[in-house]
């Protein structure tokens, strides 16, 4: 699992062959730590097909309010460039990997 910022979100997510699900988290955050393990096996077992990244909201206001993120975690899916989908909250792999079924 990546780190994006402001700074290279373009060239990372933007600009990705793959889908990317980007996880806007924060390290006061205790559902976004929860879904630290969830991401790295997602990662690890979609890898081919998904890319996953995380992006600190406090280091990366500009990214963050972009996309008007006011909750943490927050799960956004780009593919071609275009966010295609938006959750809000932690979450099981299974029901994710559900929520993911029609992006990937």
């Amino acid at each position: 699992m990546t780190d994006v910022t402001d700074a290279d979100f373009a060239a990372e997510v933007i600009g990705a062959e793959l889908p990317v699900l980007v996880e806007f988290t924060a390290d006061w955050c205790p559902p976004c730590r929860q879904m630290a393990p969830v991401l790295k096996a997602l990662a690890f077992e979609e890898g081919d097909r998904l890319k996953v990244v995380q992006l600190d909201v406090d280091s990366n206001p500009e990214t963050t309010n972009a996309y008007k993120v006011l909750s943490m975690p927050t799960f956004m899916v780009f593919r071609g460039g275009e966010p295609m989908k938006s959750m809000v909250g932690a979450r099981a792999k299974r029901r994710l990997l559900e929520e993911l079924a029609d992006v990937l």
